[in-house]
């Protein structure tokens, strides 16, 4: 089980379900395990009865059926399906409708979904915060700039409340994950996917709410995630092709290309006097 999430961690998003699927033939024994432990991009499913699209998760599924959070109804439909206390299904709805208008303001479209559940130990309760973007030619706010592009964020926050002091403890865990492809012609076929996650725990006082201090602590987690795959992924690529191919406009006289070129062209102004 172990060497199978190894290799899940090491698989580019595009290539993940593939895998993933070729694991559960193998080791049909540990299906519910891989699927629950295993991050894949976000599917899309929708709600007729809200006339929105929510998305799919290992936290909102009870068998083979999924649960809107707007109609908290299970598709394919399912009688005895796993619902939030009223409390929590309360703060489900709030949820969904703050983190809405972050995502507008964020991502500029896309579609978010948030899920509440009781722990089974009871104490406090979780929630995951869902992100998806289609950044791709044919996607919702497309620049023209991707010929395929997808951003999927996975928030998975627990709290714990301690009401004698009036603080809450926020355990947050994040994974993001970036797959993009280009078409140009004069660079030519590119595409870039990987993944990052990270943790963060922090004691906030109760007092603005649970849902500020989830969305200040996923706002400043999505922005640290942004510079990590920004030096990770866009970085080291970078370094790769400027160290394989070194851009005319980059050249300085110290480089070995620069200098090369500049002896060059004190040759030929040499020669045409």
């Amino acid at each position: 089980m172990e060497a199978a999430m190894d290799l899940m961690r090491r698989m580019p998003p595009s290539l993940s379900q593939q895998a993933l699927d070729s694991l559960l033939a193998l080791l049909p024994a540990h299906s519910s395990e891989l699927l629950s432990r295993s991050d894949q991009p976000l599917q899309v499913a929708y709600d007729e009865e809200f006339d929105k699209h929510y998305l799919l998760c290992d936290y909102n599924r009870d068998g083979d059926s999924y649960r809107s959070p707007w109609s908290s109804k299970y598709k394919p439909e399912l009688e005895d399906g796993v619902q939030p206390s009223p409390e929590l299904r309360k703060l489900e709805q709030e949820a969904n409708e703050v983190f809405a208008i972050y995502r507008d303001q964020y991502y500029e479209g896309g579609i978010s979904s948030v899920y509440v559940w009781e722990p089974e130990d009871g104490k406090g309760f979780a929630a995951c915060v869902l992100i998806k973007k289609d950044g791709s030619d044919g996607g919702d706010g497309r620049r023209g700039l991707l010929q395929e592009g997808a951003w999927d964020a996975i928030h998975v926050v627990e709290v714990k409340e301690d009401q004698e002091r009036q603080m809450g403890h926020y355990c947050l865990t994040s994974t993001v994950m970036l797959a993009l492809t280009t078409a140009n012609r004069a660079s030519g076929p590119f595409s870039l996917s990987g993944s990052i996650t990270r943790q963060m725990e922090s004691d906030i006082s109760l007092e603005p709410g649970h849902l500020c201090n989830m969305g200040r602590l996923i706002e400043e987690m999505e922005s640290k995630l942004r510079n990590g795959l920004d030096q990770v992924y866009f970085g080291k690529t970078k370094e790769v092709v400027f160290t394989l191919r070194e851009p005319l406009g980059v050249m300085s006289a110290s480089s070995h290309v620069g200098q090369t070129l500049q002896r060059m062209i004190v040759n030929d102004l040499a020669h045409s006097r």
